[in-house]
Formats: C-alpha cells, structure tokens, sequence
C-alpha cells in the first residue's frame, strides 16, 4: 500500500460538500475522511490481489505485513522504547478491564491492585478487576460528581500493590489527566481509550496502556495494548490465551484470526497521524478545536461548562444548559444542521462534543456559530 497523498491529506471537506454530518458521537466515532476514502478505494480490492482486506487470511504475508507495519508506525508515532510490546487484542477496552488484572495482579501474592475512580469506565474497570483479587480505590472524585481529576496521595498505595490503574481521559464527563502520577516502581496502567495518539506522552512513564480503537484509531471491537516487556507472563493460570498477554506477544497477535478490518483501518490512520506530521501536529490541532470551544464557553452566559478549567479534556468537551427542555431543542436543532450526537452521556446530561482526531476544525467552528446563534435567540 502507498501512503495516502498530501492532497487528500489536507483536510475534510465542510459537511454540506461532502454529504456527511459532522459527528460528535464519543464513540464510534467520526474517522478521518481521507482515510475513509482510502479504506473504500482499496475495499474490494486491497493492493492489487483482487480481493478485500476482510478476505485474505490473517495468515497471509499479505496481512502479516499489514500487522508488522501498523506495530511499526505506532512505535514511531510515540517514540516507544525498546521494551516494550504492541498487542491488538479483541473486545475493546472492556474486555481490557479483566485482561489487565488477569495478567499484573499476581505479580505480588497479595492480589492487590490500586484503582483511581474518575467517571463511569474507571468504575466499571473497578468493578470488572474485583474477582480477581483485593481491589482498593484509593482517590475518587464521585463525591463532587467527577468534575475534576481527584487528588491522588500515593502514599495510601499499599507497598504489596501489584499496580495502579488510572483512567486518562474521561469520555463520560471531559476530564483529563494532564500530570500523571510518578509512582517509582509501582508499575502504572493507564486506560487511554478516547486520548489515544492525541497528545504526545511519555510512553516510559507508564508499564502497560491500553486503548479501544473506536475512538480515534478506527472501528470498534479491538483494542491496542502497550506493555513493558518485563510484565510479561506473569498471569493468573486461569487466564484464557486470547487475554494472556504473553501468549498474544508470542503469536505477534495472529494467535486466531483477529478483526482484520480493524488493524488495516489502524494502520491508515496512523499513516495519516505520520502525514500530517506526527503526534506533536495533531495535538496542536485538537488544542487549537478545543480552545476554539472552551473560549466561547466561558464567555457565554448561557451555557454553562461541566468540569474544572485544570481538568479540561480536549477530546470531550461537555456542558450545559439552563433548563433539560433547551437541552433537548438544542440538539434537535443542531442535528438539523448536520451536528450530529451532541446528546450528553446519560448519567451526566447537558451536551457533550467529542471533538477527537478525526474531527476537523471546521466541525468545531460550525458548532460553535450554531452555539451562537442558539444564544442569540433563547438567552
């Protein structure tokens, strides 16, 4: 496969010319659409074979290459030392959940793992890791509805803790890690599902991240994982080989036949990550869409941001209204204009814009002037 061009890399046509709504769904999510132009060129004939990507063997050396390249760009894209492995595994991040505990709790016979609680998936990581060992919740901020990251004193970590698991982005309510913990020695998990390869980060600062690629890497159902070598094969024996993080390394994620699609579609858009200029660009572009929105927030007196100016996500950004009723008419009117999925998630409510890679700057400033003009006539 050739890289896609910089003429179909320059950007996404505004949503009238190209027949497609700008798509704040938190996932799935609204994908690069140079990139979904090249999956639909190359979907009934991948390279030349004459056959679709979802039809040749993952045990080709044409799939095989389409593996090794993707694991490739990545390590590029994060600049992922040496000891580290890259898995694609299936299920998601939630599946993620029980693998994670399944393959660090015994590393110290305690069975003890670490969790912060940030918002709803932190607490359902919570619950899933709960029957494989001791689960202690050591900060949360549920007590002031999740709208900060909460303070974190490490010294309420067990010293028999297998590891600490922090969630970095969270999808639910739009806050954000944006100093991770030190934690020396203790090695550190991070679910990165809805901030995957959107903000450059110290990959060494971490022994195991994990990400969903429905959000910013392609469809759902498969998930990337990122583990220092020295973690490996250290699971619970009741571990099934398609969570065995050691067993997947081994079979360089070919141990059955995984979502082909879903690794050829990572792969394109980790291209078009590297075309654009790398981690580094397309965090100065999703700070520049989310600044763009968090201006004309504050300034608004009538709508209201949900979270903490210092815990601020750029990959969701959510906020209210002054009453449920203009929520509701809001997003009506704005799915008429071709604003799509801006309904808040259901335990928080109000409005909530997941603005992530694939989503152009042009996405936001439509939403925005629509914003304005929904001001103008009910504030």
């Amino acid at each position: 496969m050739q890289g896609l061009t910089k003429e179909r890399m320059a950007g996404q046509p505004t949503s009238s010319a190209s027949g497609r709504v700008f798509n704040f769904s938190p996932g799935p999510a609204m994908l690069p659409y140079e990139v979904m132009v090249r999956a639909q060129e190359e979907f009934l004939n991948y390279g030349g074979l004459g056959a679709s990507v979802l039809e040749i063997s993952h045990r080709s050396k044409d799939f095989v290459s389409i593996v090794e390249e993707a694991t490739s760009v990545f390590r590029e894209l994060v600049l992922l030392p040496e000891d580290y492995s890259v898995l694609f595994m299936h299920g998601g991040a939630r599946m993620q959940f029980a693998a994670v505990p399944m393959n660090l709790i015994a590393r110290k016979p305690a069975r003890k793992a670490a969790y912060v609680e940030t918002g709803v998936f932190s607490a359902n990581a919570i619950k899933d890791a709960g029957p494989y060992g001791t689960i202690d919740t050591v900060a949360t901020s549920r007590n002031i509805k999740f709208v900060r990251i909460p303070d974190l004193d490490l010294k309420r970590v067990a010293e028999d803790t297998s590891y600490l698991h922090i969630t970095t982005n969270n999808t639910a309510y739009g806050t954000r890690w944006n100093n991770f913990p030190d934690t020396g020695d203790l090695p550190l998990v991070g679910d990165a599902t809805s901030e995957i390869l959107s903000r450059v980060v110290d990959y060494s600062r971490f022994a195991l991240v994990y990400a969903s690629l429905q959000k910013n890497l392609g469809p759902a159902g498969t998930a990337i994982v990122v583990i220092r070598k020295n973690l490996l094969g250290q699971a619970l024996p009741e571990t099934p080989p398609l969570l065995n993080y050691a067993v997947v390394d081994k079979g360089q994620s070919l141990v059955n036949t995984p979502s082909t699609f879903n690794i050829y579609f990572a792969l394109l858009v980790m291209r078009w990550i590297r075309g654009l200029g790398g981690v580094r660009e397309i965090e100065r572009r999703n700070d520049q869409k989310a600044e763009l929105l968090y201006e004309y927030l504050d300034r608004s007196n009538f709508y209201r941001p949900l979270v903490d100016k210092a815990h601020r996500s750029t990959m969701n950004v959510t906020f209210d209204l002054p009453t449920p009723e203009a929520t509701e008419i809001f997003v009506k009117e704005a799915g008429k204009e071709g604003l799509y999925a801006l309904k808040g998630y259901r335990e928080v409510g109000g409005i909530r814009a997941s603005i992530y890679n694939g989503m152009p700057l042009e996405g936001v400033q439509a939403l925005v002037s629509f914003m304005q003009e929904f001001e103008r006539k009910r504030g």
